[in-house]
């Protein structure tokens, strides 16, 4: 009976496949396949409890794995999963979820994290950090005197960072523009003034 109603509310929507990019439906099947530890389709609890495992999470409770199953409607195959993914992300401002992510770090909400602990944890857990990669974002985002990490600033420029580049690009293009109109003013003046020494 569970799956019916899983199908209902699937088909009483919207399209879920219409609320993500192609790239982003991707990234959540690669997600989902992570996920399904058996590959059987399915999301269940003993999937949940062996990504938690592999995530270095060893001591989940029963309690806790159902609570997760329960979101769902029923059983959670691929579309249910990108449904309640929409349904949570509906709405929520990309600044505000990495600004959460880091916050886990940070539970007196200072705004900062020790760079030597956010090095840790990103190349100890989960998707693992290279050094590579640790020096990149320190070199783009460098620690304080103090050795913190500001995450604000940082999740700012993140989130912000395609509106800063299309700025920059639109005023490269105005500058171009410019440019353009300037060398075409000059060239006029000069073939003006060639005409008037000829005649």
């Amino acid at each position: 009976m569970a799956p019916k109603k899983a199908k209902k509310k699937i088909e009483g929507g919207s399209n879920v496949f219409s609320m993500f990019e192609q790239t982003q439906i991707q990234e959540f099947k690669e997600a989902f396949t992570i996920m399904d530890q058996n590959r059987d389709g399915f999301i269940d609890k003993a999937d949940l409890r062996d990504t938690f495992a592999a995530l270095g999470r060893l001591n989940v409770k029963n309690e806790e794995l159902e609570d997760m199953v329960k979101e769902a409607p029923g059983p959670i195959n691929f579309t249910v999963f990108l449904t309640m993914f929409g349904e949570k992300l509906k709405g929520t401002d990309p600044e505000e979820t990495i600004l959460n992510a880091f916050k886990i770090f940070d539970p007196e909400g200072k705004g900062r994290i020790k760079a030597d602990y956010i090095k840790e944890m990103l190349m100890t857990q989960a998707d693992r950090f290279s050094q590579e990669e640790i020096n990149q974002m320190f070199a783009a985002f460098p620690p304080d005197v103090s050795g913190n990490l500001d995450y604000k600033n940082l999740c700012y420029v993140i989130t912000h960072e395609a509106r800063l580049k299309e700025l920059i690009n639109h005023g490269t293009c105005q500058a171009i523009n410019r440019l353009h109109e300037y060398n075409t003013i000059i060239n006029q003046t000069v073939l003006e003034k060639q005409d008037s020494v000829v005649m």
